[in-house]
């Protein structure tokens, strides 16, 4: 037999196999079937993991309201929000969705906002097929082709002081194979407010662009003010249990050096991807409009800190929060004082 007629059964082969997968379904990936409207949660709630293992078409619904709300005890601020609360509402898709978006621009508002979405590949992701005026509405779709954590926020002219008065979310799109299982997930996003007074001054306070140019906030903090993870609004887990938090950093201007004050990230996604990067790590940094997810057991009961490990943001301007664990004492890992 020639090296030609070997080489024409091997050609006919393949093609025979290629034709049976494509008859019986082998090897192609899962088809778009169904429809769904997405459940949205404010922070620090995560909505539940998705069940299913097909791709399908999800209807997501945001509503830009300004409002004015506090930044601090006896501290007042017209906040530009998505769903009513700093960050907006968090969204949890899979790779390969089609997502129908809808924004509104509620009545009320003074200004006109959009919508990019860092998990859109696409001009402007989305901000420019999303420009809204007041009381009106927009939709545009796209498909959620690469999976990870991702950014959202107002990219309306000026882009940033929209970002800094609190237009700002997550995107979760899934891997099609799904995360890890994990007992708990909770949502949190650093952010920074620049005021016209300095931080504490009581009573209402205007955005200071001047500030904000000079990338020197009077508040850095975790889900749109001082104190928003702690007291009855801390987050809370018991020993034995894993911990998933899924973190974005909405700037606009500073770096997070996000840190767990006796805890270490078992797990680190760097950057937001949809893979574990590291393990065993200390602080991760969270580039301005960027995210990371970690995952963590906690063994040993107490007050666990959240801060920017830039220590003065925690200490002096809000950057903290507190995980709560509750269980029996573990004194082989950790005996308290004696």
């Amino acid at each position: 037999m020639t090296n030609f007629q070997i080489w024409a059964i091997v050609a006919l082969l393949s093609l025979f196999v290629v034709g049976c997968d494509t008859l019986f379904g082998g090897n192609q990936a899962p088809s778009m079937r169904g429809e769904e409207t997405a459940q949205l949660t404010h922070a620090p709630s995560v909505p539940d993991s998705l069940q299913r293992d097909h791709k399908t078409t999800v209807y997501v619904k945001l509503e830009a309201i300004e409002q004015v709300g506090y930044l601090d005890t006896g501290v007042q601020y017209r906040f530009w929000t998505f769903g009513g609360e700093v960050p907006g509402q968090f969204i949890r898709v899979r790779e390969g969705d089609q997502i129908e978006f809808e924004l509104h621009n509620h009545a009320n508002n003074f200004f006109v906002h959009n919508i990019d979405l860092h998990a859109v590949t696409g001009p402007h992701g989305g901000g420019m097929a999303s420009v809204t005026p007041i009381g009106e509405t927009s939709s545009f779709s796209f498909t959620a082709l690469h999976p990870g954590l991702y950014v959202y926020h107002c990219a309306t002219t000026p882009v940033g002081m929209h970002i800094a008065n609190g237009m700002y979310g997550l995107i979760l799109v899934e891997p099609s194979a799904g995360l890890p299982k994990v007992d708990r997930e909770y949502y949190i996003m650093q952010g920074e407010f620049y005021t016209a007074g300095p931080k504490g001054q009581l009573g209402y306070q205007p955005f200071s662009m001047t500030k904000a140019l000079s990338e020197d906030p009077d508040y850095v903090v975790f889900n749109g003010s001082v104190g928003s993870l702690t007291g009855e609004k801390k987050l809370r887990a018991k020993t034995g249990e894993t911990v998933r938090l899924f973190v974005g950093n909405a700037g606009p201007n500073l770096i997070s050096s996000f840190h767990i004050i006796g805890e270490m990230f078992d797990v680190v996604y760097g950057e937001g991807g949809p893979y574990p990067t590291h393990r065993s790590i200390q602080t991760t940094l969270i580039p301005a409009g960027g995210a990371t997810i970690v995952e963590f057991k906690v063994e040993v009961p107490g007050s666990y800190f959240l801060v920017d490990h830039s220590i003065f943001r925690a200490t002096d301007k809000g950057a903290l929060g507190i995980l709560e664990v509750e269980g029996d004492p573990v004194p082989d890992v950790f005996s308290g004082k004696y």
